[in-house]
């Protein structure tokens, strides 16, 4: 056990070694550091969770655990492991353990580890088994850090451009960066690599079924799960019941869809966005709108990105509200439709008060489009008796005011700029 551990400290010291880009989640990370709870960095694969815990943990004298190293999990015991740990790590402050839901009965030795005294951050890539475990031995004794690829503004930073532009060109050029952002997402991987997207997303995409989902739930329909996965990265931002999609595919198991979409959204592949009531069993009802937790899974999969623009900003949009802080597990955001079945495409709620709405569009040149946009908002609006309106579009500014309501119409590039300064505040 202890070469294991030596090796692993090894891959952690040169992992040290390397220049990372900053996260937005690091100064959260910092401010936690110290706390006696678990430290829990949730995410999809590949995300930046381990990397977050590095640079949290760089200057403090912290012990490493690579629990997806199959070698650590057939020879794991905990009297073996504690002990390594002390001879490899003398005296250290922080232990780190990384991907532990691969550990099985792993939230019983983590809780045994905080009652001796043992200052943890965790890292792992299944939101559900990671948080019920932890609430069911030491609830309320946990801080939760969500983190998902680059946000636009992380992108634009890793690769130098600004985003605030003075000039034409600059402004030409960010836009430039932004659309490749929109179209190939953001996985710090593949940032600088862009040719590699389809191979790497791809090979992701199955790694994580397969691997987080086939062989952690013993699943035996393997071909209905990637049925269910397809259909859902083919639909992106439409609405979904779990009834249609089994008739949809022809599965005679209402709840096997059930379990299967699950276990997407579980691993953070996908997110379903629940439509606004004041009734939460109304709410649960619902069909749910259906996004993929990056963009690049998109044109991983071969589908034609010319023909889903408009689907890709909404899609994009959503991945941003998400990660400035929005929470679908504490319904803060939403979609609305009205009583006259008119729809807004984010309903962002702060409490019990909606703070804001958000229309996607991504041009609203076309007076139809225009008119649509702006009644379905505004309709939307009175219902929910929000002032704070908006529409994204790819390039369009200006301030509509229609029946007493003020809407800010803001590209997107000027959008994430504002929003970074508080415009839609980080939430």
């Amino acid at each position: 056990m202890k070469t294991i551990v030596k090796k692993q400290r090894e891959e952690r010291d040169k992992l040290l070694s390397i220049e990372y880009q900053e996260r937005h989640s690091h100064a959260k990370a910092v401010l936690y550091r110290d706390s006696k709870p678990i430290k829990l960095i949730t995410g999809p694969r590949r995300a930046g969770k381990s990397v977050l815990a590095l640079q949290m943990l760089s200057d403090k004298n912290f012990a490493y655990l690579n629990f997806d190293d199959a070698a650590l999990l057939d020879k794991f015991s905990e009297d073996a492991v504690e002990q390594a740990l002390g001879e490899v790590y003398p005296g250290y402050e922080y232990l780190l353990l990384d991907e532990v839901q691969n550990l099985d009965g792993w939230s019983m030795w983590v809780e045994k580890l905080y009652r001796n005294g043992v200052n943890m951050v965790i890292t792992g890539s299944n939101a559900k088994l990671l948080s019920d475990d932890l609430a069911a031995v030491l609830s309320g004794r946990y801080m939760e850090i969500r983190l998902f690829p680059f946000s636009a503004m992380e992108y634009m930073g890793y690769l130098d451009y600004p985003v605030e532009t003075e000039t034409p060109s600059q402004t030409a050029e960010a836009n430039n960066r932004l659309e490749m952002f929109m179209k190939l997402g953001g996985y710090p991987e593949i940032a600088k690599t862009p040719q590699i997207t389809s191979g790497y997303l791809s090979a992701l995409y199955d790694a994580i079924i397969m691997k987080d989902i086939v062989r952690r739930y013993k699943v035996r329909k393997v071909e209905e799960l990637y049925n269910v996965a397809d259909w859902l990265l083919s639909n992106f931002t439409n609405l979904f019941s779990a009834t249609s999609l089994a008739e949809e595919l022809g599965m005679s198991s209402v709840l096997t869809v059930q379990k299967f979409s699950g276990y997407l959204q579980n691993t953070y592949l996908f997110q379903y966005l629940p439509r606004f009531s004041n009734k939460l069993k109304l709410m649960k009802k619902a069909d749910r709108k259906t996004y993929v937790v990056d963009n690049g899974y998109i044109m991983a999969r071969a589908f034609e990105l010319s023909s889903n623009i408009g689907k890709l900003l909404e899609n994009m949009v959503f991945q941003e509200l998400l990660k400035r802080g929005y929470d679908l597990k504490k319904y803060e955001l939403f979609y609305y439709r009205s009583r006259n079945d008119k729809e807004t495409d984010f309903v962002c709620r702060s409490g019990v008060k909606v703070e804001r709405m958000i229309q996607v569009c991504y041009d609203m040149s076309a007076a139809k489009t225009r008119k649509r946009e702006v009644e379905s908002l505004v309709e939307c609006a009175g219902e929910l008796k929000c002032s704070s309106l908006f529409i994204i579009t790819w390039n369009q500014e200006e301030t509509i005011e229609k029946d007493g309501y003020t809407i800010k119409v803001v590209p997107l590039r000027k959008w994430i700029l504002e929003s970074s300064k508080g415009f839609v505040q980080t939430h």
